[in-house]
């Protein structure tokens, strides 16, 4: 039996609750409910009651400190299984603002659906989809320009792509107006109707919004007061002691219960009389509810064989993921104004500024120490832009991965991989402008070797403050990773050899220079501009020039200047060892996060 003809109906039970590590406290005390298939169902409370942690538990999103069952068409959840037939639409939409529409759901089918299907396949997909949804006119309309209801639609038709049997959506109706509001509800009614178990939290929906939801699941402080069908709400509330008054709009009564303003009695009732979700009488038809027994006969086991043996954890493979990924990075990086455009003007601007500030310094030997000044101010410059600018936009990029990647859409090391590849060419182009135009307006020696020994530094101290950069934004928001980037950079500074030379650090503090890559970076730029034997300096500009013989200057400065290669060598294993740490912090987050 194939999965898309399967029905899903789930039941609950959290006996333990959802403990949260910091300062442990349940949230949920024993819950349990049945979820229908073919149904819109909405969970509603009042603030802190506890939907949202039960719609993370149900989704799979949550899976730390969680204690209890569920049960999918009466067997154990798997969720290797449960995420193939399953998607979580959180309550702020997580979209590529740079991208259309038409190119979201392009490269969303592209990861999504069977590579064997052609692009004229995979289009009818997306036009059927974007037509069903009011999207189509919007097609290219770029994702930041929508408005609030069309981008909560275009959050849903990414996910109906591969249609999944099971949507759980997180406040759809936050922060859109009374009509988008409905088109959202009235949407996700007609995704349920078509053979769909859709779950969304709702706080307080209008009279006529909530006629629109098939059942309801009432939480309050952690229990449940109701769970059936919401014509069915006023009758039980009834029955309990406490009729809705005339013309009341029962959602808003209800949460006036589940907040105690009747006090905290009739909560008590409520959760008796409904057995804390294992009552199902004030369901349609609940004599005829199949029991457990009854759904494990009508889905054996068999019939899961298919999509265990259907695929891997996402969709399509690994190539295809980088291969999508990467065409997605550049679209976006061919229209992104800070990552790209201004990265590229800073680096021409700054450029020029030290250009002009140290003009004619790289022959004249009475300015060599204004030199060796510019070149650590180039290795400032190396280190605070890529580093800041990688800790400043990445958090907004981890929220959208933390979407896809639970969602399916691909694995974090196709995802790494594809970061890694776009970001690359950007790094050269940008490094290789900065570099000519300081290294020509400073009067640098115009040799190829010197150049290409100056550039290569130069482009591995970029990359090395980047993967310092993703490291931080990987593990800490904006305000936290701004504070930190700068702090941490400063023991770099401290023994990279500039103010203090190496051989002036005492013996306990030496082991720092061997972990700065600033040391690294200002001994390769020594031995590119006053290594391999350079000659005598021109001294023009004043009578006695002590730096006039370059090997007078590098005794001065400590430094070697036949340590190219093992600076080179040293940056890279940097680059390789905080690359591969961003990785498993990145892996570290998603897994943290749940």
């Amino acid at each position: 039996m194939a999965i898309r003809q399967l029905a899903l109906c789930l039941n609950l039970n959290v006996p333990d609750g959802y403990v949260r590590r910091h300062r442990t406290k349940e949230i949920l005390h024993s819950v349990n409910g049945r979820l229908r298939p073919k149904q819109l169902i909405a969970i509603m409370g009042p603030s802190g009651a506890g939907k949202s942690t039960l719609l993370d538990v149900l989704s799979g999103y949550r899976i730390s400190g969680v204690g209890g069952s569920i049960f999918i068409n009466g067997r154990d959840r798997n969720m290797k299984r449960f995420k193939k037939m399953s998607c979580y639409i959180q309550q702020d939409d997580r979209l590529q603002g740079l991208l259309t529409v038409s190119e979201n759901m392009t490269l969303a089918a592209d990861l999504k659906l069977p590579t064997k299907l052609d692009k004229y396949e995979k289009g009818e997909v997306i036009e059927d989809i974007l037509t069903n949804l009011g999207l189509y006119e919007h097609m290219h309309t770029r994702g930041a320009q929508l408005s609030g209801g069309q981008r909560k639609r275009l959050s849903i038709a990414l996910e109906l792509i591969n249609n999944p049997l099971v949507m759980f959506l997180d406040e759809p109706t936050t922060g859109l107006d009374s009509s988008s509001c409905t088109q959202v509800v009235q949407l996700c009614q007609s995704l349920a109707h078509q053979g769909r178990t859709i779950v969304c939290t709702v706080h307080q929906p209008s009279a006529s919004l909530f006629a629109v939801f098939d059942a309801v699941y009432v939480l309050a402080s952690g229990q449940c007061l109701y769970q059936g069908t919401t014509k069915n709400l006023v009758p039980y509330v009834e029955e309990a002691g406490i009729p809705c008054p005339i013309y009341h709009n029962p959602a808003d009564y209800v949460i006036e219960i589940a907040s105690g303003e009747y006090g905290e009695d009739k909560l008590e009732l409520l959760t008796k009389k409904i057995d804390n979700g294992k009552a199902h009488n004030w369901f349609d038809d609940h004599e005829s509810l199949p029991t457990m027994e009854s759904l494990r006969k009508l889905y054996p086991l068999s019939a899961l064989k298919e999509i265990d043996e259907s695929s891997g954890s996402e969709e399509t493979s690994q190539a295809n993921q980088r291969s999508v990924l990467i065409r997605r990075g550049f679209l976006k990086a061919k229209r992104d104004a800070t990552m790209t455009h201004l990265r590229i003007m800073v680096n021409i601007v700054v450029g020029i500024m030290l250009g002009t500030l140290f003009i004619n310094a790289g022959n004249e030997g009475s300015r060599v120490l204004d030199n060796y000044n510019l070149l650590f101010a180039i290795l400032m410059h190396h280190m605070m832009s890529p580093m800041m600018l990688t800790i400043l936009t990445f958090p907004s990029e981890m929220s959208i991965l933390l979407k896809e990647h639970f969602n399916r859409w691909y694995s974090l090391g196709s995802y790494y991989v594809s970061v890694t590849i776009v970001d690359l060419p950007i790094s050269i182009f940008s490094c290789a402008i900065f570099s000519v135009i300081v290294y020509i307006m400073s009067s640098q020696p115009l040799e190829i070797t010197r150049f290409a020994m100056f550039f290569t530094i130069s482009l591995l101290t970029v990359l090395v403050a980047q993967s310092f950069g993703l490291m931080v934004g990987a593990v800490f928001n904006v305000v936290n990773g701004t504070f930190l980037g700068p702090t941490l950079s400063v023991p770099m500074m401290m023994f990279a050899g500039f103010g203090v030379t190496l051989r002036d650090l005492p013996p306990y503090l030496y082991w720092g220079s061997y972990v700065s890559y600033l040391r690294y970076g200002l001994e390769g730029y020594i031995s590119a501009i006053y290594g391999l034997n350079r000659q005598t300096l021109a001294c023009d500009e004043a009578e006695y020039c002590h730096y006039k013989h370059p090997k007078v200057f590098l005794k001065d400065v400590a430094m070697d200047p036949n340590m190219f290669w093992w600076d080179t060598a040293a940056l890279t294993t940097i680059l390789l060892v905080l690359r591969t740490a961003a990785f498993l912090l990145l892996r570290w987050k998603l897994s943290a996060v749940r």
